[in-house]
């Protein structure tokens, strides 16, 4: 495994991170995301990536007892907060001091945790002051409940305002949470950019295309069984975007690519994804324990300019640009 710093800071965490996204509490039994986890331990992954929404709690309670036997101050454990949790009250969504107070301590019990490393903002809260946000999350770094503060899907201008306003805190904003992939690829005009001058590192979701750059989805043909395309928990609507045959005619084009480089496709997609500097890791998720370890394999790999300039030759024109064309706040909690 492989390691780079988030941000401007002196934390490393692993390239490769896995995150627990519509898996568990979800898609997968938990002896599952427990044999899961150990194989992520078991590749070199130390860093950790949930949410208080997943499963409406039930994630973070399943990562916690899955690392409780594990040194701590080995791991990096990162989760968000934003969307709504419990009973999904009033007060029990977005980035207010009260929500912000309340889930981290419930997040912190679930994880069976003192302190997570890195504690998120899920999506920009556009109906809180932001300095009311910032001011909640250094009383929370203050009080010892999280080392570093991150966010994420927050676009330039909101990067750059939450940036500044970290700084008069006594604190840094380190990280943002977008998605990113060959098919996705709309932080690099703007996000990005201002990223590598605030210092500030991208950890992006969905660096796979929520499977479709794996090339198991064929133009034409029947959605593979079991797969996230056929999932109708949630992963379905996640995907869709990507099914078009367009683009599966596309991604198809990978496969000769990855085959003389020997990796598979998915460590392709997620190599490309490390290739960019700015990145720090990237979240892979796995219904199944071989996932992870063939997808930690993808970490340390380097390609060199004219495999990028194949891929962008194979694949550039059915990947979605435009910079306007982000995560809304009313989307489900990636």
């Amino acid at each position: 495994m492989e390691f780079r710093y988030l941000g401007n800071s002196g934390l490393k965490i692993s390239e490769i991170i896995f995150g627990n996204w519509l898996t568990h509490a979800s898609q997968v039994e938990n002896d599952v995301a427990t044999a899961s986890v150990r194989a992520a331990l078991d590749a070199g992954i130390t860093t950790f990536d949930t949410a208080d929404a997943y499963a409406n709690t039930a994630a973070e309670q399943v990562l916690g007892d899955a690392l409780k036997d594990e040194r701590r101050a080995s791991l990096e454990i990162f989760t968000k907060v934003y969307w709504p949790t419990g009973p999904k009250g009033h007060n029990d969504v977005g980035l207010s001091r009260k929500h912000i107070m309340e889930s981290i301590d419930g997040s912190l019990t679930r994880l069976g945790t003192d302190y997570v490393d890195l504690y998120q903002a899920h999506r920009y809260d556009s109906e809180t002051p932001l300095e009311e946000t910032m001011q909640a999350f250094a009383d929370v770094i203050r009080a010892g409940k999280a080392l570093y503060i991150g966010v994420s899907e927050w676009n330039a201008e909101q990067l750059r305002a939450g940036h500044a306003l970290s700084k008069e805190l006594g604190f840094q904003l380190i990280s943002n949470q977008p998605q990113y992939s060959m098919l996705w690829r709309v932080i690099e005009e703007e996000v990005v950019p201002t990223s590598r001058e605030l210092g500030i590192s991208q950890i992006v979701w969905s660096p796979v295309a929520q499977g479709v750059l794996s090339g198991k989805y064929l133009p034409g043909a029947e959605l593979p069984q079991g797969s996230r395309a056929t999932d109708e928990k949630g992963g379905a609507d996640t995907i869709k975007r990507f099914l078009d045959d367009e683009v599966l005619t596309a991604v198809q084009q990978l496969k000769p690519i990855a085959d003389e480089l020997d990796l598979t496709m998915a460590q392709l997609a997620l190599a490309w994804v490390l290739h960019n500097d700015n990145i720090a890791g990237a979240i892979v998720g796995a219904s199944r324990p071989e996932q992870v370890t063939a997808n930690a394999a993808a970490a340390g790999v380097k390609l060199d300019d004219a495999v990028i300039a194949r891929i962008d030759e194979a694949i550039g024109s059915v990947a979605e640009t435009d910079p306007s064309k982000t995560v809304s706040p009313e989307s489900r909690p990636a």
